[in-house]
C-alpha cells in the first residue's frame, strides 16, 4: 500500500492541525494505521494508532487528550487531528500501516511492525 502524508504546517503554538495520510494500493481495511514523528535529533516515537476497524486507540501520553486519531473508509484515509499545539510537537510526522490483527486487540506502538511508510509531513510550532 502507499501512504501519502499531507497537513503540515508552520503555526503557533496553541493552534490546531489536521494531518492526513492517504492510502492506495491495497485493501484499506486491512491495515492498522499509526502515526509517528520524529524531532531534529531524537529517535522517531509513537504518536497515535488506530486498529483497521476504527474500534481500538492509542495515544501517547504526551498527546492524550490533544490529539484525535480517525480514519474514514470510503476515503481510503487516516487522520491525526491536532489541538492546542506546543512547541515540543515540532517534528517531522509519518503515516504508517500494520496488517491488521484482530477486531479488540492492541495496536501497536512499535515502529518495526509497521510496514508501509509515508514520505512525512512536517509540522512546525513556534512559541
Amino acid at each position: 500500500v502507499q501512504l501519502q502524508a499531507f497537513g503540515g504546517g508552520l503555526v503557533q503554538a496553541g493552534a490546531s492541525l489536521r494531518l492526513s495520510c492517504a492510502a492506495s494500493g491495497r485493501t484499506f481495511v486491512n491495515y492498522d494505521m499509526g502515526w509517528f514523528r520524529q524531532a531534529p535529533g531524537k529517535e522517531r516515537e509513537f504518536v497515535a494508532a488506530i486498529n483497521w476497524s476504527g474500534v481500538v486507540l492509542d495515544y501517547a501520553d504526551s498527546v492524550k487528550g490533544r490529539f484525535t486519531i480517525s480514519r474514514d473508509g470510503d476515503k481510503n484515509t487516516a487522520y491525526l487531528l491536532m489541538y492546542s499545539l506546543k512547541p515540543d510537537d515540532t517534528a517531522v510526522y509519518y503515516c504508517a500501516a500494520r496488517i491488521a490483527r484482530g477486531s479488540r486487540l492492541p495496536v501497536s506502538r512499535q515502529p518495526s511492525e509497521y510496514i508501509y511508510w509515508g514520505q512525512g509531513t512536517e509540522v512546525t510550532v513556534s512559541s
